[in-house]
């Protein structure tokens, strides 16, 4: 599995740098994010150092049904699954995407708008 020394999201999955986890199994980890914007905000992240979105494949399909399945086990244990909430993540600067590592934002417990 590949990782990036330079990654913090990759620092984080191998355990060398502290997180407040939700989950972890071999290929998903999800941890609080350290400044949440809303009352549960949980990063969802491929264990396998993916730059973003934009670098998936075909062959990488699997791993985001994981990280779907994931993220929507962590919103019913949290307690939101039935109010609702929302998944996001960001590709490139331009969107909002501050570590070069995919990542999906689950946010919920107060009501969302948009953007």
């Amino acid at each position: 599995m590949a990782r990036d020394p330079d990654c913090l999201f990759c620092g984080i999955a191998a355990g060398d740098i502290p997180s407040k986890q939700a989950h972890g199994d071999d290929t998903v980890v999800a941890f609080h994010d350290i400044s949440p914007r809303a009352p549960t905000h949980i990063l969802v992240i491929p264990r396998e150092h993916i730059r973003s979105a934009a670098d998936l494949t075909d062959e990488h399909a699997p791993l985001v049904g994981h990280l779907f399945a994931v993220a929507a086990a962590i919103a019913r244990d949290q307690g939101i699954a039935d109010a609702g909430y929302r998944i996001v993540t960001n590709i490139g600067r331009g969107a909002g995407q501050t570590v070069d590592h995919l990542h999906l934002h689950l946010m919920g417990g107060r009501p969302m708008t948009w953007p």
